[in-house]
Parts: C-alpha cells; sequence; structure tokens
C-alpha cells in the first residue's frame, strides 16, 4: 500500500460546527446512551489495512467482487444498495424497499435498475452490510470516489458547478410534495411508504447516466443519503452526498454531509451503500 493510500484511508471524518440541519433533525436528538450500542456495531467491521494477499484454488483473487468498483485498497459497491430478509436459516427473501427494517435481520445487495432501500438507519446499515460480508465506507473513502482524483471537483460529473439534472436531486421535500405543504414532520409520516413512491422521486439504481463518478460508481450525489461509519462523541451518525429532495444545503455535491441525526434514526431519504478492503493491497 502507497503512502497516498494509506493516508486517504486514515484520514478522519471532521464534523462540521454550525452545519446547517437536515429538515428533520429535530426528530433525532442526541441520546449519550445510543454510543454503546452504535459504536461497536458501526466501526468494529472497518481494518482499514488490506496487505493481506489471498487466493482461490491457487489463482490470484480479484481485488474486488463482481458490482463493486477497485479504489486503490478499497472496493466500493457501484450502486446503492437493496436489501433481503434473512431467516433462521441464512435463507434471502424478498424486503419492500419502501419499508423499514426495524427487527428484521437484513443482507445488503447490488444491482443496477432496482429501488435502492430507504427508511434504514447507521445501525441497521451497517449490519446490513456486514452480513453481506463488507461495511460501511468511511468519509475520506466516500469523497474519493465520489469526486475522484481531482481534490477540487465537487460533483462525480466533475468540476466545482452545480448543474442540475445530472444528479437526482433537488425536488424537494416528498412530505410536502406527498401529503401538502402544512403535514407534520413527525416520525411516522417520514416513514410512510407512500414517500418513494411517487414518480419523478426516488430513482432505481443507475438511471442517472451522468451521475456516475470517475470511478463508475453511480448516485453518490442525491436519490438518497448514504450512512457512513463515523460516529460522534453525542451519539450521532453521519450520512452524505444528499437526496433526491436537495444535495446542496449542506456542503456541495460530495462534500454533503449531515450529522444531526443518532445512529438509530431513519426515514425515507436514508439509505446505504457498502464498502471493503481490496484483496492483494
Amino acid at each position: 500500500m502507497s503512502d497516498s493510500q494509506r493516508a486517504i484511508l486514515v484520514a478522519a471524518c471532521l464534523f462540521s460546527c454550525g452545519q446547517a440541519p437536515h429538515p428533520h433533525s429535530g426528530l433525532a436528538p442526541g441520546d449519550l446512551a445510543l454510543r454503546a450500542l452504535a459504536a461497536p456495531v458501526l466501526l468494529g467491521a472497518s481494518t482499514l489495512t488490506a496487505d493481506i494477499h489471498a487466493s482461490v484454488n491457487g489463482a490470484a483473487r480479484p481485488a474486488c467482487p463482481e458490482g463493486m468498483a477497485h479504489i486503490g485498497a478499497y472496493c466500493m459497491d457501484r450502486y446503492e444498495a437493496h436489501v433481503v430478509e434473512l431467516d433462521a436459516a441464512g435463507g434471502e427473501h424478498p424486503h419492500s424497499p419502501y419499508t423499514p427494517v426495524d427487527g428484521l435481520r437484513v443482507r445488503a445487495k447490488v444491482a443496477k435498475g432496482v429501488v435502492p432501500q430507504g427508511y434504514i438507519s447507521q445501525v441497521q446499515a451497517a449490519a446490513a452490510c456486514g452480513n453481506a460480508g463488507k461495511r460501511l465506507c468511511v468519509a475520506s473513502e466516500f469523497l474519493l470516489a465520489c469526486r475522484g482524483p481531482d481534490r477540487k471537483s465537487s460533483y462525480p460529473y466533475g468540476g466545482t458547478r452545480h448543474q442540475r439534472g445530472k444528479c437526482n436531486e433537488g425536488k424537494g421535500s416528498a412530505v410536502s410534495i406527498v401529503f401538502g405543504s402544512n403535514a407534520p414532520f413527525d416520525r411516522t409520516l417520514m416513514n410512510d411508504p407512500r414517500l418513494n413512491r411517487w414518480s419523478g422521486g426516488l430513482a432505481k439504481t443507475g438511471a442517472y447516466s451522468k451521475s456516475v463518478s470517475p470511478y463508475g460508481v453511480y448516485d453518490l450525489v442525491g436519490n438518497l443519503h448514504e450512512w457512513g461509519a463515523e460516529v460522534a462523541p453525542n451519539g450521532h451518525g453521519a450520512f452524505r452526498g444528499g437526496f433526491y429532495g436537495d444535495a446542496e444545503i449542506n456542503g456541495a455535491g460530495c462534500n454533503y454531509v449531515t450529522t444531526a441525526h443518532a445512529a438509530v434514526y431513519h426515514d425515507y431519504s436514508t439509505g446505504v451503500r457498502c464498502c471493503q478492503d481490496a484483496a492483494g493491497e
């Protein structure tokens, strides 16, 4: 592993002071008791060194599994995840991407042209990736995958100028669109399955052909917020990239990050994408 790769992977996520809150931040007060639950689940799976050379049947193992992009010393899913439910024997069963996964054991899956899973918390997202033999991505991995090697870039399509329509974003609150401008932003309504079903809202994976990064990763900006691995001292997690309603309020495009929610929080806008260490790095 090169020094530059190592520096990228150990870079810490700095939580912004004075950050504009997510529109629903009042619904997720920081519960310090969550830290004991969330931190081991979210951070324990992430080992950012991959100096192991593995082989299968004597042949070199591919650096990344099918469906993942190889980016330096790590792999990232090319698309936002959908999930399947797991039974006691480990069998897979379909799960609606329009409903939460509360009380379920689920596995993250990756495919083009499917509806990705919203309504998922950071703790649940970490478990879903873990059940797929993967983990949540750290901030430095998300940023590199999103903007490519040009550190000055803010968007997967390049540059610092926002170009509306290239990514699935800027469409406003689904709560107002589906239920009207006076609808309350309460936890039950925020997890209503109708919020991601309206035409023109949540898109299937890979539907926005120009929302692809230099590494071939889709929808890192817009579509769904993507939970990362970091947990702040107040028990809040971080999700990145914005969603189809907005990808600019808390940072431009790739730099968008919200840290206003506890790790167990979920609503229609929160999704997941998985990473893992690359083999042979």
